[in-house]
């Protein structure tokens, strides 16, 4: 569940098991972020597992687990609970791995497996392979969501925009049915969609229709809380019933980064059908929902769905694979997530489906069209007119002339369209913009065959000045465009030639300007160094004056 390539900012062989402190109830120590998910998550520390353990009491009834340990990372954890007054829910691999939080160096240890849905339960038992330590127990309740346990994707709300790409956009439930709880850690990542990983999520099989809504929710606060992902990982769910659920926020019909497949994320988009599919197969609406969901996806971005892509796999996240890092390797445009990590997801019955699922998905996309996207000016300063470019043709390399084509800007909130173009004979289109701060900017052609073009970002530089102020050699002034509330002046002493930095001043800016007496500590022959700096954010990039040169007599 990490990235790679450059990215656009807007994650049963069963021995004997005893427990440390086996039989102590598991107190509700509140997550590092409980007051930010309203102590939806608690936690304890369990230690060293080896064998069965005796029976483990809850000081409240929990709905999802997850296990974290130190070591071995490799062990195999089996968890079952158990609900007072009823029977025991069957043993299920809970040591699964493969994921890891999002914009973070990745590392082998913590191991975190997945999260498992229970429905209600307040206890449970362990059992290992082997020895582990480091074990910690960590527990999502259950939210009360207004969805009907048998509702219809149709009598749910509906994800926009609705574009018509491939066999035409599937019903696609928003987000807002299982998330308005559910806060992402910060914006949108932006990668590119070269293809698609199908995954399991692990949750054992035979939930209720009135279970999924709650489960997401349970999912999202074990990934964002737990794992510190800054959302729940998989950008897509699909559940028993055949309903497509909107999973990670941030567009369904854009490049957004998951956290769902160690070494790829940022060239992918991730699929997962909730339930366990080692033995079975997921049911046949969930299938069907699958295929004409990969169908319109891939379409929408303009890649085939048959074949294979070259990809590069990201350095941080190599030891998920089988490959070194940074080798370019073949993956199926519909992937299964073994294909490229270091996991038997999506299970084995589920993976011997994919071959005959893969051209299922083709003969449902038919001919989709790519839309590009290209400028020469990826950095200018604000209020600079940038030309943009690109071409529509169909992935047959036909043309498709005197077609409409929206700029459009994204945001965390909606993707709104700023200029519109149109295709010429040879399916090419021109245009320019300005841009008064940082952008993320794709192209969209709505009519069908619809097509959304890469994501591209234009970075606004400010423009920073530094001067003596007038009437005095120990007070610097200046101006930033646009205007930022801080400015930060690095003071350097000249020392043979080589800049020493002595210390950096916050300064506070007033519409653009600023004036500060620098601290320089100065003796009579020293000579010195002031550049004015600012950040990344608001809109800009991050910047610097040219440098002033001081000498005190």
């Amino acid at each position: 569940m990490t990235g790679g390539t450059p990215r656009v900012t807007r994650r049963t062989l069963l021995g004997g098991v005893a427990i440390a402190g086996a039989g102590a109830l598991l107190d509700p120590v509140a997550s590092a972020a409980a007051g930010l998910q309203g102590g939806r998550v608690f936690s304890r520390w369990i230690g060293r597992v080896a064998g069965e353990s005796p029976v483990i009491h809850a000081s409240r009834r929990f709905a999802l687990a997850g296990l974290q340990w130190a070591e071995p990372v490799a062990a195999r954890i089996e968890l079952r609970t158990r609900l007072r007054g009823r029977d025991w829910g069957p043993w299920a691999l809970a040591s699964v791995t493969g994921h890891d939080p999002d914009g973070r160096p990745a590392s082998s240890s913590p191991a975190f497996g997945e999260p498992l849905w229970c429905g209600a339960a307040d206890m449970l038992q362990l059992r290992s392979s082997r020895p582990v330590t480091g074990v910690r127990a960590h527990l999502v309740t259950r939210s009360a969501i207004g969805v009907e346990p048998h509702a219809s994707a149709a009598a749910l709300p509906l994800a926009t925009p609705v574009l018509d790409a491939g066999p035409g956009q599937p019903p696609i439930i928003a987000r807002s049915a299982w998330g308005r709880q559910a806060r992402a850690a910060g914006p949108a990542n932006y990668g590119s969609v070269k293809l698609a990983f199908v995954h399991h999520t692990d949750n054992p099989n035979g939930y209720s229709a009135g279970d999924v809504a709650p489960m997401l929710l349970a999912m999202f606060d074990y990934h964002r809380y737990v794992r510190g992902f800054f959302d729940i990982a998989y950008n897509f769910i699909i559940d028993a019933y055949g309903r497509i659920w909107e999973a990670r926020a941030g567009g369904i019909d854009e490049p957004v980064i998951g956290a769902h497949a160690g070494g790829y994320n940022a060239v992918s988009t991730g699929v997962a059908v909730l339930g366990t599919f080692m033995s079975a197969v997921p049911p046949p609406p969930a299938i069907a929902a699958l295929q004409r969901l990969l169908a319109w996806k891939l379409s929408l971005h303009g890649v085939p769905t048959l074949g294979k892509v070259r990809v590069e796999v990201d350095p941080a996240d190599a030891f998920y694979t089988p490959f070194r890092p940074g080798a370019r390797v073949l993956l199926p445009r519909v992937a299964g997530h073994r294909d490229g990590d270091l996991t038997s997801c999506p299970g084995d019955a589920f993976y011997a489906r994919l071959p005959a699922i893969r051209p299922r998905v083709a003969q449902l996309a038919g001919v989709p069209a790519a839309l590009t996207l290209t400028t020469a000016s990826a950095t200018v300063t604000s209020g600079t007119e940038v030309a943009l470019g690109g071409r529509l043709a169909l992935l047959t390399g036909a043309p498709l002339a005197g077609a409409p084509v929206e700029i459009q800007r994204l945001s965390a909130d909606a993707a709104t369209t700023i200029v519109a173009a149109t295709t010429a004979a040879d399916g090419s289109w021109h245009t320019t913009v300005t841009v008064a701060r940082t952008a993320v900017l794709r192209a969209l052609h709505l009519p069908a065959p619809a097509s959304a073009s890469n994501v591209i970002e234009v970075g606004v530089q400010p423009v920073i000045t530094l001067g003596l102020a007038p009437g005095s050699p120990l007070r610097v002034s200046g101006t930033v465009e646009p205007a930022k509330p801080n400015v930060w002046l690095d003071v350097y002493e000249l020392v043979a030639g080589h800049r020493r930095l002595l210390r950096r001043q916050r300064v506070r800016a007033r519409q653009g300007g600023f004036t500060v007496r620098p601290s320089l500590g100065a003796r009579p022959g020293r000579r010195y160094v002031l550049v004015a700096r600012t950040t990344a954010g608001g809109g800009t990039l991050a910047g610097a004056s040219p440098p002033l040169q001081l000498s005190l007599g």
